[in-house]
């Protein structure tokens, strides 16, 4: 007969973990090579992460966006990177939610807040199918979807979270994580940037959650997965 000791997780979770870790690292690298190939010729200039929002990165004509953009001089030979890279990342974190849900307590709010995860993702996919100098209100939507679901996501795992010891140490940071980019997104809807920028408080919505996923999937990692122990055999005399 086997028995399952101790505070573990399937396999599966694993897999989803590593996951986490990939999608989130693909896409920061991805942004990283999309900047590096960015036109820094005039009247482009160079991409700042203050002044310029993450999704110039994607855009795909090279000239004046938008006046709602705020009329900036824009070129991204490298659209294609940043835009498959999110793309990518939505899928692969869609799968991870599917595969680490056991690695949650079996309670409602799990659910829900691993369905958020995935809706969020799902928005991102739509960023990077729709840049915003193709389609901005299907992008601004998008955008606001991978924004607002991902927050509440952590705030609502973080809940789940409680009284698991499998999440000792993580619940309070998860929680955290998810209020500093929810009250982020809040600032930047109201276009209170502060010193951050448009640029910097953009980023502040969105770091919290990437940095989420690596940490939340090594700690995953870090636990044992379900080890079937054969109790002892009685002994007959």
């Amino acid at each position: 007969m086997a028995e399952r000791y101790g505070p573990r997780v399937h396999r599966a979770v694993h897999h989803g973990a590593i996951l986490l870790i990939v999608g989130a690292l693909e896409f920061v690298a991805g942004m990283i090579i999309t900047q590096l190939l960015w036109d820094t010729s005039p009247p482009y200039g160079q991409y700042s992460l203050l002044h310029n929002y993450i999704s110039d990165l994607g855009a795909v004509h090279c000239g004046q966006v938008a006046l709602s953009l705020g009329g900036r001089y824009i070129c991204s030979p490298g659209h294609d990177v940043f835009n498959a890279s999110i793309v990518l990342m939505g899928v692969i974190l869609v799968l991870a939610c599917v595969l680490i849900r056991t690695g949650f307590p079996p309670r409602r709010t799990s659910t829900i807040g691993l369905a958020l995860l995935a809706i969020s993702a799902i928005g991102a996919i739509g960023v990077g199918l729709s840049p915003e100098d193709v389609n901005l209100q299907v992008h601004t939507a998008s955008a606001l979807v991978a924004f607002l679901f991902g927050n509440v996501a952590l705030v609502v795992l973080g809940i789940a979270m409680f009284r698991d010891t499998r999440w000792s140490g993580y619940r309070a940071y998860t929680i955290l994580s998810g209020l500093v980019g929810f009250i982020a997104l809040c600032l930047f809807a109201a276009k209170v940037y502060g010193p951050l920028y448009v640029g910097g408080m953009e980023r502040l919505i969105v770091a919290p959650l990437l940095l989420w996923a690596i940490v939340a999937g090594v700690h995953l990692l870090r636990i044992p997965t379900f080890a079937p122990r054969q109790l002892p055999k009685t002994v007959s005399t």
